[in-house]
């Protein structure tokens, strides 16, 4: 038996851009109902090509076992949280 549930939410976006900032806020709101949520291990496809996958958050590696929040493309030094205006 197991103790996790992974959720598979089918949800389509008009291109890559607005698809990732739909994933973000998807993977922030749950954490706010005490889900444990991995916005490290979110991707985005096409709908057509479901196997080519784009990441969304950097997930990097920070001090302390934290991983970076921030969108995969970011400028700004890694952070846990992100930022106002999503960069």
């Amino acid at each position: 038996m197991t103790d996790r549930w992974v959720i598979h939410l089918p949800v389509t976006a008009p291109d890559l851009l607005r698809a990732r900032i739909l994933a973000r806020t998807a993977a922030r709101v749950p954490a706010r109902l005490s889900a444990r949520v991995e916005p490290g291990g979110v991707t985005v496809s096409a709908e057509d090509q479901q196997g080519v996958r784009h990441w969304v958050c950097c997930d990097r590696p920070l001090p302390g076992g934290a991983r970076c929040a921030l969108p995969v493309d970011h400028a700004a030094p890694c952070s846990r949280r992100v930022r106002p205006g999503g960069r």
